[in-house]
């Protein structure tokens, strides 16, 4: 009962919410030993007695932010907070299949006489990612037959034969000195510039696949690849290829509280209940106390309650409105520009809806 009285004096002091409260049940999801309390958003208007729920705009924006803590090539680790679950998933669904992208949707085959199936070597081409600002393009129309024009495509060739290599030594067994251009990669893939499009990227940076090392088929000597590939614009909503990110995820924030002082043995047991870095061990007046330094990286893990001496001085939560987004970006765009584009997309879709609203009105 001492260590409870304390951590709640402490509860009451930082603003926290103190366990079993209404407090606790509105911002909180609690893991507990046999299940997980306070999985559902309760705060809607009226439902607790002394609580004004009502949607208020100055309220949402004095309370949300987003905060970027980690951006490195293609990923993106950023805070969402002051959001519901139902907004967080929508930026993450939006991400996965309704942010635009190009990819080859055509192949016309002139020449395969590899062991892979024009329509296998036809799916591989699609699914490699093209490095190319899908915003300077438009959307075809599924109805439009034809090559396309300089606005809605774009083209590359790629044209590769397998040799002999003259030079390589009898006894050589190794593929690549007895051949020349036995492995097609994505490098070999080649641009062919339709109308203006040459004025509209520079040399530097043509559009091109994201990486120039994935393999597309192995040949051997006689054996040749001639194909035409047509690029349009389009959402992973349609098709997979068209996605943008590899991966878009999110989580809410872990919230590890010490109800009591954790002192000696039972602290190095519960720093290895928990992920490195997590909890931290200190000598304090020649006592070794545990603490918590890092509740950010913990992966919510239930080894805590496997322990009868440690499982009730520990309490685990997750903080209800704090979304800790992950995206990795495919190459296309980088991550930050992806994000400010699902937001666009949401924007776009608010405005559908609210003109639908004032149309149902006026009839």
């Amino acid at each position: 009962m001492l260590c409870l009285h304390v951590w709640l004096l402490g509860e009451r002091e930082s603003g926290m919410a103190v366990p079993g409260s209404v407090q606790e049940m509105r911002e909180r999801v609690v893991l507990g030993e046999f299940g997980i309390r306070n999985v559902h958003t309760t705060d809607f208007p009226g439902n607790y007695m002394g609580y004004n729920d009502t949607w208020n705009y100055g309220r949402f924006e004095n309370n949300f932010r987003i905060d970027i803590v980690k951006m490195e090539g293609d990923t993106l680790e950023f805070d969402m907070v002051g959001i519901d679950a139902a907004i967080a998933n929508a930026f993450r669904r939006i991400l996965l299949a309704e942010v635009p992208t190009m990819a080859v949707e055509k192949v016309y085959v002139y020449n395969n006489t590899s062991i892979i199936q024009d329509e296998i070597l036809a799916h591989r081409l699609g699914l490699i990612p093209i490095r190319v600002d899908p915003r300077l393009f438009e959307y075809r129309s599924a109805a439009e037959e034809g090559e396309g024009t300089e606005i809605d495509t774009l083209q590359f060739e790629l044209n590769v034969k397998c040799t002999r290599n003259p030079r390589a030594s009898k006894d050589c067994s190794d593929p690549n000195e007895l051949y020349l251009n036995h492995k097609v990669y994505t490098s070999h893939m080649k641009w062919l510039p339709q109308g203006n499009q040459s004025d509209l990227f520079p040399e530097t940076d043509p559009p091109r696949p994201v990486h120039g090392d994935i393999l597309i088929a192995q040949l051997r000597p006689g054996q040749e690849i001639s194909v035409i590939m047509h690029c349009v614009k389009g959402i992973g909503k349609d098709h997979a290829k068209f996605s943008p990110v590899a991966t878009a995820s999110y989580r809410l924030l872990p919230e590890i509280t010490l109800l009591c002082p954790i002192e000696g043995e039972l602290a190095d047991r519960l720093q290895r209940c928990f992920s490195p870095g997590v909890i931290g061990v200190d000598e304090v007046d020649g006592k070794r106390v545990a603490r918590v330094i890092n509740a950010r990286t913990d992966t919510c893990g239930r080894e805590i309650f496997r322990h009868d001496d440690l499982k009730d001085l520990v309490r685990m939560a997750r903080v209800r409105d704090y979304y800790i987004f992950s995206v990795e970006s495919t190459g296309i765009l980088p991550p930050d520009i992806l994000v400010s584009e699902a937001i666009k997309v949401l924007m776009g879709k608010c405005r559908r809806f609210l003109d639908e609203l004032d149309t149902s009105q006026m009839d």
